[in-house]
């Protein structure tokens, strides 16, 4: 599948759906609290993005996924599954991952543009373990992004990000990937998240994709859960965090489609947590 350049017209569309997912992943943030559950945050996400933001949680029924959010707990590396079990604790770690496709459907004959996000967040008190992973997951997304430009190649993004994370003890999931996004929700090109510079598909303005590192504490190993086959942990049972933006190639440089309006609750406002 060839990669698309998006038009004027497209990259504004994916503008306004970026703009509501980043929203999104605000909203979470300030809703979020020890003794919560899972659930709940998919109610939050759900109610939001249908009734306020007039647009599709796209999560929901993609390929079977069950919920509107993938929420990720500690060990858990990706498409963590919102239950009415999961109740969070001091001291977890969890990513939110948020996809927001507008307009909500093709009823006016428009079809949805996506715009995908996530972030790490504390629940109470980090360990000094949790308080790592995340903060080398932040800062492994915005060397990745550094890298894009009209003119660089994939391989420098993974490099970059591979480089930083194996360099400060942690590991990079190989498993799971960034991906083009546009109308489709997952397109060409795969985004590794390792690679060696100067390698891979060359970046042209007008590119779309996501960038989002997984990091864990231990090694890069994951399973799947055999019975909902959704759920991705550490096979080593550490740590795991994730940032992620919908990014731009432009003629200068980056454009971040998903940047958010304010810092992050528990997230990125979090200096009083660290005295």
């Amino acid at each position: 599948m060839a990669i698309e350049i998006k038009s004027p017209a497209q990259i504004e569309a994916m503008r306004v759906a970026g703009k509501l997912a980043a929203e999104m992943l605000v909203l979470v943030g300030e809703k979020l609290r020890a003794g919560m559950t899972t659930e709940e945050i998919n109610q939050i996400v759900h109610e939001h993005t249908v009734n306020v933001h007039k647009a599709r949680p796209a999560p929901l029924g993609y390929r079977g996924f069950p919920k509107s959010v993938c929420t990720s707990v500690n060990e858990v590396v990706c498409h963590g599954i919102p239950s009415k079990s999961v109740v969070l604790k001091d001291g977890d770690i969890i990513n939110v991952d948020i996809t927001t496709a507008f307009p909500p459907d093709a009823a006016h004959k428009r079809k949805s543009y996506y715009g995908d996000t996530s972030a790490t967040f504390y629940i109470g008190t980090p360990s000094p373990q949790a308080r790592k992973v995340t903060e080398v997951a932040r800062k492994a997304l915005e060397l990745g992004i550094a890298e894009v430009r009209d003119g660089a190649r994939l391989g420098d993004i993974g490099a970059a990000i591979q480089e930083y994370v194996e360099g400060q003890g942690c590991s990079v999931v190989k498993d799971f990937v960034g991906h083009g996004i546009g109308q489709d929700f997952h397109s060409e090109p795969q985004v590794k998240h390792y690679g060696t510079r100067g390698t891979g598909v060359r970046l042209k303005a007008g590119m779309t994709f996501t960038i989002e590192p997984m990091v864990n504490l231990g090694r890069f190993e994951v399973v799947i859960d055999p019975h909902d086959r959704w759920t991705v942990t550490t096979a080593d049972g550490s740590l795991s965090a994730q940032f992620e933006h919908t990014v731009l190639v432009t003629k200068d440089g980056v454009e971040i489609l998903t940047k958010r309006p304010k810092p992050l609750r528990l997230s990125e406002n979090v200096a009083a947590i660290f005295v």
